[in-house]
C-alpha cells in the first residue's frame, strides 16, 4: 500500500464560510485534493504543504494534526493499480500564486465543502470534505 499525505486547503469566503480548494488530476482531470508521497526529511504535514504548493500553488500554515484519512486506487502509468492511503492535514491558504510548478498541468477551484464532496469520487474523502468547517486553531 502506498502512503501519501495531502491537504484540505481552505480559506473563508467573503461571508465568512469555509471554502476548500480542489485541483484536477493530471491524468484524468477529475477533482482531487493536493496530495503526494512523503518527502524525505519532512514530517507528514510539511510534505502535505509542499504538495499543496506544487499542485495547487497555495501556501499557508498547516496543522500537524491530521483531520482524517481516505483510500483510493492509484493507477500506474503501466496500467496496473495499487491501493493508496492518504492522511489529510488542514492548510489555511494565505497566499495563492499565479504561477506554480504544476500550473500548466492542473486547474484549481474553490468549493463550498458540500460541493467539494460532490465533486470528488472517493467515498471517505466525500465524508471528510462534507464535514469540514475550517480549522479550530486559527
Amino acid at each position: 500500500m502506498i502512503r501519501q499525505f495531502g491537504t484540505i486547503a481552505w480559506r473563508h469566503s467573503e461571508d465568512g464560510r469555509p471554502l476548500v480548494l480542489l485541483v484536477t488530476s493530471r491524468d484524468t482531470g477529475r477533482w482531487v485534493v493536493p496530495r503526494g508521497n512523503a518527502i524525505p526529511g519532512l514530517p507528514p504535514h510539511l510534505s502535505a504543504a509542499q504538495e499543496a504548493y506544487e499542485e495547487a500553488g497555495v501556501r499557508g500554515p498547516v496543522t500537524s494534526e491530521a483531520v482524517g484519512q481516505y483510500g483510493y486506487r492509484k493507477t500506474r502509468r503501466s496500467g496496473s493499480g495499487e491501493r493508496a492511503r492518504v492522511t489529510l492535514y488542514p492548510l489555511r491558504v494565505e497566499e495563492e500564486l499565479e504561477d506554480w510548478p504544476e500550473a500548466r498541468q492542473r486547474t484549481r477551484r474553490w468549493f463550498a465543502p458540500a460541493e467539494a464532496a460532490e465533486a470528488v469520487l472517493e467515498p471517505e474523502l466525500k465524508v471528510l470534505l462534507a464535514g469540514f468547517a475550517g480549522s479550530k486553531r486559527e
